[in-house]
Formats: C-alpha cells, structure tokens, sequence
C-alpha cells in the first residue's frame, strides 16, 4: 500500500473507533490495524525526511565545490 492510502485506512479506522458503534472486539480489530498502519506512516515519513535531508546535503556540497 502506498503511503497516501495507508492514511486513507487510518482516518477511516479513527472515524469508526470514534463512532461508538462497534463491538469491543472490533474496536481492538481496528486499534491493531490502525496501530499497524501508524509505524508503517511514521517509518516511510522518516525515511522521506531522511532522503530530502541527503538531497539538501548533496546540493550544499555540490555549492561549495
């Protein structure tokens, strides 16, 4: 999945939890997943800020050369 649709499921799954019309059984269903979906979110933003963090370091370097 990609970044953009694993946030997607996130909003959707806060949306359910919020609503108060599940079953405790599916509220623990949907934290897991949503717990799930929240590292992945942080690690692939992580890794993007890591990526644009070497650019600007590359296009500094390359500045100075």
């Amino acid at each position: 999945m990609s970044f953009e649709s694993d946030m997607s499921r996130l909003n959707e799954i806060v949306k359910k939890l919020e609503s108060d019309e599940l079953s405790l059984e599916e509220s623990l269903t949907l934290y897991k997943e949503g717990a799930d979906l929240s590292v992945r979110c942080k690690k692939t933003l992580e890794e993007a800020k890591l990526t644009v963090k070497q650019v600007n370091e590359d296009k500094t370097n390359e500045r100075s050369e």
